[in-house]
């Protein structure tokens, strides 16, 4: 890379930003300490004394450091052609999706909640905001606690109120909303709540039968939403969603890609469905979102998609919204597909990779629309192809 550090792999979450008319890509790494060789420091982390330790979140024991994070690159679209590479985050664990913000920010999310041991210097599990810059810069580590401890997956940020969504990759996860203290300042911390269905006490929507308690989520039905605040949101046990549940959360079948489009949000849920195939919620926020004036009138949740088929879709995973509307995602499976579903839940497919066995991660588009950028994650591998994309 252009720090001359080496690129690392299996690459996941994405987003594009916009930095004084340069297309700047922030691509996370969902690696962890044990894979030598995977990181940007090399073999057995040679490259180790080309940073300042001080700005690794976790220096691990006995050398033994933290190899997740993200790296920054500076893309020329016209021209398809890198213009810088680095290193922006270093020492946090697979770092699996996360989302972009309005102030020209990565959140990357920790998938993990491992301790201090034997192994770790630090707690994981949290979430590391990322500036999007066109020069060289590794960004100080601080974890945002008060969105919470979990098993992250993505985030997403309402640009109109600043608040901020997200998913747990659980098999009994939850969905979260944090309200920070102040806009743009989310090491000043905030308020974390979880997705309530209003009049249904800890509701199951993944529909898997007996194991769903007696809901049945139905397709394109609204329901009301509350979001109840939850106390010791930095547990040491990875404990958050069964005490969410108990208070009474919503249940969902692996959250994971997530994204804002216009005054709406989408996410995906893996293995949610009768058949396990995976499902895309849609939310829509209140007017008065975050508010005490959000009980009268409550944002709504609805089960947009639910796949039954696995020639339509097989587990989504990460996902967007496309320049023209439509939700754009990942699937992960080893002969995965991106699959687009527009306005009305009309779905079509992409692109298939039939050639290496990974998932395809991270999907987004640039600011300019021109291109889209996919991530084959265990060959290693980002991909830009080129429209024309659709404009509106």
């Amino acid at each position: 890379m252009s720090d001359g550090l080496t690129v690392p792999s299996k690459m996941d979450g994405m987003a594009t930003f916009n930095v004084n008319g340069k297309e700047v890509i922030i691509r996370n790494h969902e690696i962890d300490s044990s894979t030598f060789g995977e990181g940007a420091f090399g073999k057995n982390n040679v490259l180790l004394n080309k940073i300042d330790r001080n700005l690794i979140y976790d220096n691990g024991i006995s050398n033994i450091v933290a190899l997740g994070g993200t790296t920054t690159i500076v893309y020329d679209t016209k021209n398809q052609v890198i213009e810088q590479e680095f290193l922006s985050l270093v020492g946090t664990l697979r770092n699996c999706a996360g989302g972009p913000t309005p102030w020209n920010s990565w959140i990357s999310c920790e998938e993990t909640t491992v301790v201090k041991s034997d192994i770790h210097q630090q707690n994981h599990g949290y979430n590391f905001e990322v500036k999007a810059t066109t020069t060289p810069y590794i960004n100080e580590p601080i974890p945002l606690k008060d969105m919470g401890r979990f098993n992250h997956e993505a985030v997403c940020v309402d640009p109109k109120t600043s608040v901020i969504y997200q998913t747990e990759d659980a098999y009994d996860g939850m969905i979260y909303r944090f309200l920070p203290n102040q806009k743009e300042q989310l090491q000043k911390g905030g308020k974390l709540q979880i997705l309530s269905i209003k009049g249904e006490k800890s509701f199951d929507t993944r529909n898997w039968g007996k194991l769903s308690n007696g809901n049945v989520t139905e397709i394109n039905k609204k329901y009301n939403v509350e979001w109840l605040d939850i106390d010791n949101v930095d547990p040491t046990e990875d404990d958050l969603r069964l005490r969410g549940f108990e208070i009474g959360g919503a249940k969902f079948a692996r959250g994971e890609g997530m994204w804002f489009g216009d005054n709406e949000l989408y996410f995906a849920c893996t293995n949610g469905g009768k058949s396990k195939l995976g499902q895309v919620f849609r939310y829509i926020p209140s007017e008065f979102e975050g508010t005490t004036k959000e009980k009268d009138f409550p944002p709504t949740l609805e089960l947009f998609i639910e796949s039954g088929n696995k020639d339509i879709i097989t587990n989504c995973d990460n996902l967007t919204v496309s320049p023209w509307g439509d939700v754009v995602m990942c699937e992960d499976t080893e002969s995965p597909r991106i699959i687009g579903i527009n306005a009305i839940g009309e779905i079509y497919h992409i692109a298939h990779n039939t050639k290496y066995p990974s998932e395809f991660a991270g999907v987004c588009f640039s600011t300019d629309g021109s291109t889209l950028f996919v991530n084959i994650q265990h060959s290693g591998k980002t991909v830009a192809i080129t429209g024309p994309w659709r404009k509106s």
